[in-house]
Formats: C-alpha cells, structure tokens, sequence
C-alpha cells in the first residue's frame, strides 16, 4: 500500500481506538492519561475526517463506474459526468493528504520546550540569547501562542546566561522544530570602540512537550533538592527554598528552575522539562527505526549544526540549509517576523520528501 494512505489508515484507526478508550471508565479515572488521549485525539481529527471523505469518495467513483455499462446513454452519461466529479475532489484530496504526510507526525501539535545558551563571544553571545529570547516571544505573540519562562540565568547588560520556556498553541513544535541548532551573529557590540565586527552564536533546542503518560519516571530515580532562588526578585525569592533541583539519576540529566516564587510551581515546571528530555533522548532512539521519509532532510536538527547568520552589517538572516535569505534584520528581530523564514523551511523539507518517495517507488 502507498504509504500515504498507510500512514492515513493507521492514524484513522488509532482515532476509534481513542474513541474506545475514552469511554472506559478506568481510562476516564486517570485524569492524565485520558486528557493525553483526548489531546491526541485533538491532532487525530483532520486525518480521520480526510480518511472518510476518501472512502466515500472512492464508493461514488466505484459505484459511478459500474454504471458505464448501463444500456441507457444518458445513464452512462451521468455516470460519467459523475467519475469526472470525484476524480477531480479526489485529486484535491490527495494533495491535501500528502502535504499533511509531508509536514506532519506524532509530534506537530505538541507544545514545545526550547532552551537557548550562548557559545563562544562571551557578552555579546549573552546578549544575543536575550534577542532569540525575543524574537521568538514576538512570533509566539504573533501566531496567538503562551509563552512561559522556565528557567533563566541573568548575564551583564541585559544578556542571559541561558534561557528555558514553554510555548503553548496549536502545532508549535510543527513551526518551531527546525530552529534546533547552532545560530550565528555578526554585528559590532555596543562596547566595541573601533567598530570591528565580532561573531558570536547561540544553540537553540526545541523539544516537543511531553505528556505523563509519554515518559515512565520513576520517583525512586529522581533526586530533588530545594534552594534559595538567585539573582533578582527582591528578598521575598531569597527567603524561601524555592528553586528546585532535579537529578535523573539513570540519565545523568540535570534540572535547574527558579523562575517562580512558589515551591510548587517551580517543581511542576521541572518535571515538565525533565519528561521534555526524557522524550527526547526517546525519540532519538527511535529515529535509526523510522522510515527514512519521516526524517528531516533539511539538517539533523542537532545543536552542534550551524544553521543560520544574522549578519547585522549586511541586514540579512541567511538559512545555510536551503540557501534562503531574509532582508530588513532589525525589524524582523524586533517584531518576530519570521513566517517567511519558517515557511521556506516547511517547504524546503516537503518538496525534499515529494523527491524521496518519488525515488522509493
């Protein structure tokens, strides 16, 4: 079978069983897992619907076609006025269902957790963690998504010593997954005296947001610590033992957050993080498994890879994986204008795939 219309079946049919399970009460007693399931089920409800619009669609060609034999001429001639008619909703639907195979899995409509720290460049790399910061707390704005801060760590200036945060919405980890990796700055610093040009990058992880029911964590390989909250916030943070530490002890992963005042939420904030890893280094797992077609094919999404430059001398964001370039620097920064960008990205990596399974068949 195509596998496209595999991929649609197999998500039509996961739909019913969601369907089943939702209406069993020991799934209806799990408040976690059942609001996973009906989340699922959320990003479930397109492919279904598109899945019987193919099969009714398919029966009225089948049934049109059977009428070609009728020994009346204007019954072989409404059923052939009837075969054009769904061959042409058929084509639209099928283009339909290929851009979704193509652009989406399991995990475009999460939420998505991003962290961003600074490389080499020193202040100035700082600095430019606090502009990413921005920019994409504007394109967030944009799109009408919530952003929250998880974890920060200030730097002199204004600049950040790194930065984590949740962004809530529909299909944002779709628009935001392939900002993962290493992006470059060229510009002079502002305490740069003979105007020479300095370089400087920061690394962007994106990972999609995991739900309980997603990871299995152990409380036993959890170790959690509580200390005084750092930095700015008045004596009310440094009173109390709110910043919470989290060590996972089979993974050596460490949790650090402190944005909160209140015990409570800075302990659900890093467990929200912590199963954001946790399904990440699952998912990479996976990926030497999966379908070749299913894998990015414009970078490896790793944070070791250079994927972009805003040259500020120029006024240009240039994307190095698909050679596509953006204009106007400032305005684009200071207003998160990025959907030009992103779009090129969603396209780059559709029409790499079109090729892929073009060459498979």
């Amino acid at each position: 079978m195509d596998p496209i219309l595999s991929g649609l079946k197999a998500a039509a049919a996961r739909f019913d069983e969601i369907d089943r399970l939702i209406t069993d009460p020991a799934v209806i007693s799990n408040g976690a897992r059942y609001s996973a399931l009906m989340k699922e089920r959320g990003g479930l409800i397109r492919q279904h619907e598109r899945a019987r619009r193919l099969e009714s669609l398919q029966k009225s060609l089948d049934d049109a076609r059977s009428l070609l034999q009728d020994p009346d001429a204007d019954m072989r001639a409404e059923a052939q006025k009837e075969m054009d008619a769904s061959r042409k909703q058929l084509d639209v639907l099928m283009q339909e269902i290929q851009n979704d195979f193509l652009t989406e899995d399991e995990d475009s409509h999460r939420n998505a957790i991003v962290e961003i720290r600074p490389g080499p460049g020193g202040e100035e790399a700082a600095l430019f963690v606090a502009d990413l910061l921005k920019l994409y707390t504007k394109y967030a704005e944009k799109r009408g998504w919530k952003v929250e801060i998880m974890d920060s760590g200030e730097a002199e200036r204004g600049g950040l010593k790194h930065v984590s945060f949740r962004v809530e919405g529909p299909d944002v980890f779709k628009f935001l997954r392939y900002e993962s990796g290493t992006h470059r700055v060229q510009r002079v610093p502002e305490t740069e005296s003979q105007g020479r040009v300095h370089t400087s990058t920061a690394t962007v992880a994106v990972l999609p947001e995991a739900e309980e029911v997603d990871v299995e964590l152990n409380p036993s390989d959890v170790e959690m610590q509580f200390t005084r909250s750092g930095g700015p916030g008045g004596q009310a943070v440094n009173k109390t033992s709110s910043c919470v530490l989290l060590f996972h002890k089979p993974s050596g992963i460490q949790i650090r957050c402190q944005v909160e005042r209140s015990q409570h939420q800075n302990r659900e904030l890093a467990f929200t993080l912590l199963r954001a890893r946790l399904y990440e280094l699952k998912a990479n797992a996976l990926k030497s498994a999966r379908d070749n077609l299913r894998k990015s094919q414009i970078g490896t999404g790793d944070r070791s890879e250079k994927i972009r430059t805003y040259n500020y001398a120029q006024s240009r964001i240039t994307d190095h994986r698909i050679g596509f370039s953006v204009h106007n620097l400032p305005v684009v920064m200071a207003g998160g204008n990025i959907d030009e960008l992103i779009q090129a990205l969603l396209d780059a990596d559709r029409e790499a795939k079109i090729k892929a399974l073009a060459s498979a068949k």
